[in-house]
């Protein structure tokens, strides 16, 4: 994990876990930002044509993903301020880590012009990796790096494993968190969801 962003998840530290998410989606309804994809160092305009005004966060990115796969940075501000309020800040990177828990793609972040920066960490291995979802109350295996993560090569005995390393973080995790932490750091409806 870089330096910078290792500050910014200090500054902003406990990041929130997916129930929190929750908890404040469904009191701040139909939350939107203003976000703007810009080559690294060379953002230019909010109205630029890889920009998404008036965006939920979450969609916008599930939606726009190949962008950060081709390099891009991702700035986020307030809808139509050019700068994005502190109190967001935790909430916004939490929501954009919980989209990537899934390809254990880590990230930078960072604040420029008081904006939210977010670029793929093309230089994290498997344990900053570990390290960085971690941070926040996801667990990464790095089933996703050319590395050997200890993961059994049988399919079998590597979803055993996998369940194992599960349940023992998320016992981890419900020590450190108590309540606010659901297991495998999921929301109210997605657990729901699953019965």
């Amino acid at each position: 994990m870089d330096q910078t962003t290792r500050k910014l998840i200090s500054e902003f530290s406990p990041m929130w876990t997916n129930r929190e998410i929750w908890e404040f989606e469904q009191i701040n309804e139909d939350l939107t930002f203003d976000a703007a994809y810009a080559e690294p160092g060379n953002f230019e305009s909010w109205k630029s044509k890889s920009s998404h005004p008036d965006s939920d966060i979450r969609g916008m990115v599930v939606r726009t993903f190949d962008n950060f796969l081709e390099g891009n940075e991702l700035w986020i501000a307030n809808k139509d301020e050019g700068k994005l309020d502190k109190k967001y800040v935790a909430y916004l990177m939490s929501v954009i880590v919980d989209i990537m828990i899934e390809e254990e793609i880590c990230l930078n972040f960072r604040m420029e012009n008081d904006c939210l920066v977010a670029i793929i960490d093309e230089k994290a291995d498997v344990i900053d990796c570990k390290e960085f979802f971690e941070e926040f109350y996801h667990l990464a295996t790095g089933f996703n790096f050319n590395t050997d993560t200890g993961i059994p090569d049988d399919e079998t005995e590597a979803e055993m494993y996998l369940i194992r390393l599960q349940e023992e973080f998320d016992d981890k995790m419900k020590n450190k968190l108590g309540d606010k932490y659901m297991p495998g750091n999921n929301d109210p409806d997605t657990l729901n969801a699953k019965d």
